[in-house]
């Protein structure tokens, strides 16, 4: 911009009537054209090449509009020449400056624009003017490319110091991410399973236990292996991200499992809606996780379940007419309802609302969106 900009006014400066002889003006014009052409492409290219070529057209068109050398050199043409040998040719120094051999390059170019200028002044004041307004023109220019040359691998290594932080932070919240749902599966099966078993498996059957024992093992070897399916992570569901499934088909095992616990579930209300597959996986965990918690906590064998959904929204309410509690008594550290149910919603949109009092039943409302 620095070159193009000088180069343009020194041009239209000649271009005026009057200040350059038709002749030389016609010798003129080509090299302004190769010189513009030049500072365009060193933008991209900065080849050493392209700056020569650059400084060879400026220097020669400094030296053609002097002709004939007898003649004193006017005033018009020593002002137009001025953005051109200050500016037009220093601009070259904003690749010149990192670099040994290319620091030589920048000193011919200065010193050969300086001495054009010289050779056109006609008396020592002039001489002393345009040697003032060459030096400072290439200094301030040389002094910017300096900085800038400097300044951009100090910003460079500093974008790339935040982007490994960045990514580091990242790794480490999908690592908190995995450990959080890896807790959750735990606590929602192995552990369950464990706790019936140190209870005797009251009120379940051993055939019931033993296949719920082999569903878990299953999970502990896909976690062990990295494989997990999508009762396994939720997170790295494996299926196609915008596929939906079912509701009504995949409440099917819920039934199931509860069912052979000795837990009487009673369902009412819609049947069939449609999720997108990871907001299903997260919704059936945390129901899953409200009736363990009826067959674990309430006292009684049976809950009600009622699923509706509308243009927005789907919910489950999860009820029982067990022995309730205060609802301050579920602290900050409770895995069950605090990452099972509220946690898992939460990463999908959803949200979960808990309803109990003393001897009065408990109920919970899960909600997820539908998109």
């Amino acid at each position: 911009m620095i070159g193009l900009g000088s180069t343009l006014v020194s041009l239209a400066c000649f271009l005026v009537p009057g200040v350059l002889e038709t002749d030389i003006l016609v010798a003129v014009i080509p090299l302004f054209l190769v010189l513009i052409v030049v500072q365009i492409l060193v933008g991209t290219s900065q080849s050493i090449l392209l700056v020569l070529a650059g400084l060879i057209a400026g220097c020669a068109i400094l030296a053609v509009v002097q002709v004939p050398v007898a003649e004193e050199t006017s005033a018009a043409i020593r002002g137009a020449m001025a953005p051109l040998a200050a500016a037009g040719l220093s601009s070259f120094a904003m690749v010149l400056v990192m670099e040994r051999a290319r620091a030589v390059v920048l000193g011919l170019g200065f010193a050969a624009s300086l001495t054009l200028m010289l050779l056109a002044a006609p008396n020592p004041d002039a001489a002393a003017r345009a040697a003032i307004v060459v030096t400072f023109g290439w200094g301030i220019v040389t002094v910017f490319a300096y900085w800038l040359g400097a300044s951009v691998p100090r910003a460079a290594r500093r974008i790339s110091s935040i982007g490994r932080a960045h990514r580091a932070e990242r790794r480490a919240s999908e690592t908190e991410a995995q450990r959080r749902q890896g807790a959750r599966l735990l606590h929602d099966t192995v552990l369950a399973t464990l706790t019936l078993l140190a209870h005797s498996g009251v009120g379940v059957s051993a055939e019931s236990m033993r296949q719920q024992a082999a569903d878990d093992a299953r999970l502990l070897r896909q976690l062990r292996l990295g494989v997990a399916g999508p009762q396994a992570t939720p997170i790295v569901y494996t299926s196609e991200p915008v596929s939906e499934t079912p509701l009504g088909t995949t409440l099917e095992s819920v039934k199931q499992r509860f069912g052979r616990m000795g837990l009487e579930v009673a369902w009412h209300g819609t049947g069939h809606v449609l999720l997108p597959s990871e907001v299903l996986d997260a919704f059936l965990l945390a129901l899953s996780e409200c009736l363990e918690n009826v067959r674990r906590h309430s006292g009684v064998s049976n809950a009600h379940v009622t699923i509706t959904e509308d243009e927005t929204t789907v919910r489950a309410m999860v009820t029982d007419q067990g022995v309730g509690f205060v609802l301050d008594e579920v602290g900050e550290s409770s895995l069950g309802f605090k990452e099972s149910i509220v946690g898992r919603l939460k990463e999908v949109g959803g949200n979960a609302r808990l309803f109990s009092a003393p001897g009065a039943g408990t109920t919970v409302v899960l909600e997820v969106p539908r998109t």
